[in-house]
């Protein structure tokens, strides 16, 4: 748990909240956010990337010049979850984004000190999910069982 002070100078409790990063390919993008819906994690922020890791350039001939293709077009997707969600939310990218080849991204896991959604005020916890990573993974079997 985390504590800090309120503007009355009351020590408050505050459960962990991470921000989890995922750099992943854009052909993965539908895969990925199909399986973080099913995990109950429905907020993401989606950025349009270029970067560089372990990946081979890429030689491409355009009007009989070559152009060396470094950088990798890649979809960043940005989620802020309590820690029920956390490893839900990991598991869900990992299986989803992983082709088994060079190039299929990395997930960055950081600790968030505040948030506070702008609309309501709410703060933290209340601010990211109204429900417990336990009632939306019901949810989601309840679903799954309703489709088959």
């Amino acid at each position: 748990m985390h504590f800090f002070l309120d503007s009355r100078l009351r020590l408050l409790q505050v459960a962990p909240m991470k921000l989890i990063t995922a750099l992943i390919r854009p052909e993965r993008l539908r895969e990925v956010k199909e399986a973080l819906f099913r995990v109950g994690v429905t907020g993401m922020t989606l950025s349009r990337v270029s970067g560089h890791g372990g990946e081979r350039e890429i030689v491409e001939h355009y009007r009989g010049s070559a152009l060396v293709l470094e950088f990798r077009e890649k979809v960043k997707i940005e989620a802020a979850v309590s820690e029920p969600f956390v490893e839900p939310t990991i598991r869900a990218i990992m299986s989803a984004a992983r082709t088994g080849e060079v190039g299929d991204g990395k997930i960055f896991v950081q600790e968030l000190e505040r948030v506070i959604r702008i609309r309501t005020g709410e703060s933290d916890n209340a601010a990211l999910t109204p429900v417990t990573a336990d009632v939306v993974m019901a949810r989601a079997r309840q679903l799954t069982e309703v489709e088959a």
